[in-house]
């Protein structure tokens, strides 16, 4: 396939074919380097429901709050790419600028944790897009989420790469009080020239570690997600990004090797061929020789660590380095502090 132009702003310049579609169409008016592209647009998500629950045994949380469908960040490698084929969408343009808003998730969300079939656990925010992405600015959903959380005061863990995290500190602070919060900051790369193709929408890497070093300063456990690493690009970066990151205040830290699912590999290869042409076949080696020869396993355990020698290799230098920092103090969250609505008044009191 021909390298098309690199779309300014954009992590990818094409739609390729919904895997359940039968028929394409396919847009070449997006050929010109000058031409911005389509337009960011949002719609109107009308779920009735706003828990999520996963089923994933190699993810640490049972469910989770997702306010927007599609992300503007435009990650060339996001993994949930994919979900917006279950729309009609594309996982490529369409996912990064048909950004589906759930209005109502804060209202939805206060109806699922007062009622008496809520049992009160840590809820992840969000376990999909970013909860932080550009347009939570103006529109506040994930703030209002938070609002309801402290309210009841349900403990959420947050993984965001937007310095827009930052805003909510007085109440992610006033929730660390009773262990009612966590912030995972991912960090994949700490060059601006990488971090600009590959995350074009998101914070700077700068603005990451400096997002770390607010929440720290404001008392709110904090770690760094070093998230995709990419092999034979930003593999080499892992102790840097740590080192940064523990300076800036992170406590804990995990890592994630690239996955690339579905129509992903796609956009991903395409992606290297337009920003690394010369890194590309490094990258694609280094990723099969993770995943016995394909480019992608979705097999639970492996997919986020790989196997085999180099992924041994990436592992070995993570544990070593997080043991030297001391980023290993990974926050407990608690829900004994739970009163939601339907718990609230002085039964509570009476029964203890």
């Amino acid at each position: 396939m021909k390298t098309l132009p690199v779309l300014r702003g954009r992590g990818s310049s094409w739609n390729p074919p919904n895997r359940f579609d039968r028929l394409h169409l396919d847009r070449e008016r997006w050929t010109d380097p000058d031409d911005p592209g389509p337009e960011t647009v949002f719609l109107v998500d009308a779920s009735r429901t706003i828990l999520a629950r996963n089923q994933s045994p190699d993810v640490g949380f049972d469910v989770g709050i997702n306010p927007y469908r599609g992300c503007a960040h435009g990650c060339s490698y996001c993994y949930a790419r994919p979900t917006h084929e279950y729309l009609g969408l594309s996982a490529g343009l369409d996912f990064e600028t048909k950004i589906l808003v759930k209005r109502e998730a804060p209202e939805l969300l206060r109806q699922a944790l007062t009622s008496p079939r809520w049992k009160p656990e840590p809820i992840m925010l969000s376990g999909n897009t970013d909860a932080y992405q550009p347009a939570e600015r103006r529109l506040r959903i994930t703030r209002r989420c938070l609002e309801v959380l402290e309210e009841v005061r349900n403990p959420v863990a947050i993984t965001t790469k937007s310095y827009l995290v930052t805003r909510d500190s007085d109440l992610l602070a006033s929730m660390a009080e009773w262990r009612g919060a966590a912030v995972a900051v991912s960090i994949t790369t700490l060059r601006n020239d990488v971090q600009r193709a590959m995350e074009p929408r998101a914070s700077t890497p700068g603005r990451r570690l400096g997002a770390i070093r607010v929440l720290a300063d404001s008392g709110i456990p904090v770690g760094v997600m070093v998230a995709p690493v990419v092999p034979g690009l930003t593999d080499h970066e892992l102790p840097a990004i740590l080192e940064a990151a523990a300076d800036a205040g992170a406590t804990f830290a995990s890592y994630i090797m690239l996955r690339l699912p579905h129509g992903v590999k796609d956009i991903f290869c395409e992606w290297l061929g337009q920003h690394f042409p010369e890194r590309r076949g490094k990258v694609l080696s280094r990723l099969r020789s993770l995943r016995a020869g394909k480019l992608y396993d979705a097999r639970f355990e492996s997919r986020g660590r790989g196997e085999g020698p180099f992924a041994d290799q990436v592992r070995g230098l993570f544990r070593v380095t997080r043991e030297r920092l001391g980023l290993n103090r990974a926050p407990e969250l608690s829900v004994s502090s739970f009163r939601g609505a339907d718990r609230k008044g002085p039964q509570l009191d009476i029964f203890g």
